[in-house]
């Protein structure tokens, strides 16, 4: 490790959780040294602007730590690497996701569930992420990127785009199937792309007109309001947008044996269930929590092996508080990206 690694570098960090209107997110300067045992020191080059992003702003998620900086769709290229880091070298483009460190020897690590690890910890909630221009990532958990691809294009995957895999895993949804999507932004334009690539009829059901327009233009066969029926049942659905209202909606619109996967990490208050008319003749309801390595490495095959495409809207990082409250106002188109 070489001592002059050391900087005082610019970014964002939470300060007091609450509604974008009253400035959670401030500039920071903080020093980031060399990287220790297992870690990798990394020029950011792009970070994904998440909606779990926002909801740690908002006070919607718990701080883990104070003033933590946010960010964890992060694309950057290795400055350094710590003691036992055989993986990459300085010059490697590498990407670092939400999930940060398991435990690895729990009944859920052992079974290849690290997801369910009680002792899970995250980038951007329990160490600082890529609101930066720097930041230090465990090589283990840590993903290799082509380096000739345009970094904005790839920081989406990185979170939306695993965790939208995942999601679409979790609802059952079978070759040529339909598929209901509720909410379309950066996970969901990206997991409907994996699901039109394997044959499925794919209806939006979104608030946003812009949205509605990107889901057509990417081939879905509908694009409808959030709480309307889509034109025929569906065999399977994944809700991104955080409206629990929103699951008995989607519930009542599933064939029988359908399965409606919720895809976020928060979700307001889910209203009374009807059983015979949400749940009956083995309609399923699932959660979706973190994801392992091995999803984000299948997805980025996938995402490779189709030519998925990230719509994104591109920010500097010295905007990282507009791109936040664009994202809270739901006038983000795709997904927002910050650029040192």
């Amino acid at each position: 490790m070489t001592p002059d690694l050391a900087q005082d570098i610019s970014g964002w960090a939470v300060g007091t959780p609450g509604p974008m209107a009253g400035g959670p997110l401030v500039r920071v300067r903080r020093e980031v040294g060399a990287p220790g045992p297992g870690e990798l020191l990394v020029e950011v080059e792009a970070c994904g602007v998440c909606r779990t992003d926002l909801h740690l702003a908002e006070g919607d998620l718990a701080p883990h730590r104070p003033a933590t900086v946010p960010g964890h769709e992060i694309v950057g290229r290795v400055l350094a690497a710590g003691e036992g880091v055989t993986r990459f070298t300085a010059g490697d483009r590498v990407g670092g996701a939400w999930l940060r460190g398991t435990c690895g020897v729990c009944r859920y690590c052992r079974l290849g569930r690290e997801n369910l690890c009680p002792a899970s910890v995250y980038t951007g909630w329990d160490a600082d992420g890529g609101f930066a221009e720097r930041t230090l990532l465990p090589a283990d958990y840590v993903y290799p990127l082509p380096g000739a691809a345009d970094p904005a294009q790839l920081a989406p995957l990185l979170c939306a785009g695993i965790i939208g895999y995942r999601a679409l895993r979790r609802s059952d949804l079978q070759p040529g199937g339909r598929l209901g999507v509720y909410g379309f932004g950066a996970s969901a334009h990206l997991a409907a792309q994996v699901a039109l690539a394997e044959g499925a009829a794919v209806h939006v059901l979104t608030r946003s007109a812009a949205a509605r327009d990107l889901a057509l233009a990417l081939g879905a066969s509908s694009a409808r309001d959030a709480y309307d029926e889509p034109p025929e049942p569906l065999d399977a659905a994944v809700l991104f947008a955080p409206v629990g209202d929103l699951v008995p909606v989607a519930l009542a619109a599933l064939d029988r044996g359908g399965t409606l996967a919720v895809a976020g990490i928060h979700l307001t208050d889910i209203p009374a269930l009807n059983y015979q008319r949400h749940l009956f003749q083995e309609r399923n309801l699932r959660s979706v929590t973190s994801n392992t390595r091995q999803d984000g490495a299948d997805f980025l095959a996938t995402a490779t092996r189709i030519g998925l495409h990230a719509t994104v809207t591109r920010y500097p990082l010295a905007q990282a508080d507009r791109a936040l409250t664009a994202l809270s106002a739901d006038h983000v188109n795709g997904a927002a990206v910050l650029l040192p």
